[in-house]
């Protein structure tokens, strides 16, 4: 692969990362804000409703909030998924590139693992600032004691004056260690996975294992997708707690409720046990599973609706 096919492989990652982010968070918005009320809900807060359930949360905030709350920080959710996928890619791809001498050397599942890992780091640390907005515009309910932010850029603004430029890197710890491991254990899983069905789909049809991309289609990776989510849900969730409740708005005194990692960890093992670092998986695996097959669905597809373009040209 030359040079110049080589950056072109790198964008087409990245643009059907984007198209994949955006898609994903457009169909399943709703279920993200509910599953940062329940994360954060640590039963001492006075200014967030009490849901029974997920059903119940969807049906009390469409009643109470209207469509308005289903949707709450949907703004910097579409930017920062689309972001977050397009760079995601890019750097992923770059990075197996990297890792397997240009497409010279296969690899192992250990440099699928760097390689996702790297690319989660890389990702945490360019759009942090959007999830500390996303987070607190999902949290702001009818019992809000403080000015609710208008949107996206009122939020951005009111933070950099009330609480500087630090407040827009709150959570970036728990939220690096999620990124990393997040990313790492998913696609690991995928690639292992998708390594797998066309290996089964070659002895099944006696093709060669260079055309993958005509032996798996959209269902195949919607199930690849879930299954490698699923896995990745249930090893690092605790992480996306902790990283909620670390960027939620202070207190009217301007006093955060949590002041690091360890003071959330030490807080919730001590008032709610383990149970409390999974609150909220319900709906993040109801939101995830689907979303993720949306992602890999449409990311691959238009992977190969762009690699198709590329040998036409």
């Amino acid at each position: 692969m030359s040079a110049l096919d080589r950056r072109k492989w790198e964008w087409e990652n990245a643009t059907a990362g984007a198209i994949a982010g955006f898609a994903t968070v457009a169909a399943m918005h709703p279920l993200d804000v509910v599953r940062t009320r329940f994360a954060v809900n640590d039963g001492r807060l006075t200014n967030l409703p009490t849901y029974k359930n997920t059903a119940h949360a969807i049906f009390t905030i469409t009643r109470l909030e209207g469509l308005r709350g289903l949707y709450a920080g949907f703004y910097p959710a579409v930017l920062g998924s689309t972001v977050s996928w397009g760079l995601y890619f890019f750097f992923y791809g770059r990075a197996k590139q990297r890792y397997s001498k240009n497409g010279t050397q296969k690899l192992s599942p250990g440099l699928h693992l760097a390689s996702a890992a790297e690319a989660g780091a890389l990702v945490s640390l360019c759009t942090n600032p959007i999830w500390v907005i996303k987070t607190r515009l999902q949290l702001e309910t009818p019992l809000h004691q403080t000015r609710p932010y208008s949107g996206l850029y009122d939020a951005l603004r009111t933070i950099l004056k009330e609480e500087g430029w630090s407040a827009l890197y709150r959570g970036i710890a728990p939220s690096l260690f999620l990124q990393v491991s997040h990313g790492a254990v998913q696609f690991m899983v995928y690639e292992e996975l998708r390594k797998f069905v066309v290996e089964f789909k070659c002895k099944e049809s006696n093709k060669n294992l260079g055309s993958d991309v005509k032996l798996l289609d959209s269902v195949d990776y919607a199930v690849l997708g879930a299954s490698s989510k699923l896995a990745a849900i249930l090893m690092t969730y605790p992480f996306q707690v902790i990283r909620a409740r670390l960027q939620q708005r202070p207190n009217r005194d301007g006093i955060p409720r949590y002041m690091d990692s360890w003071h959330v960890v030490k807080e919730t093992a001590r008032f709610e046990g383990f149970r409390g670092f999974y609150k909220g998986i319900t709906p993040s695996i109801l939101k995830n599973l689907p979303a993720a097959s949306i992602t890999f669905v449409v990311y691959e597809n238009v992977l190969n609706l762009l690699r198709l373009k590329r040998r036409n040209d």
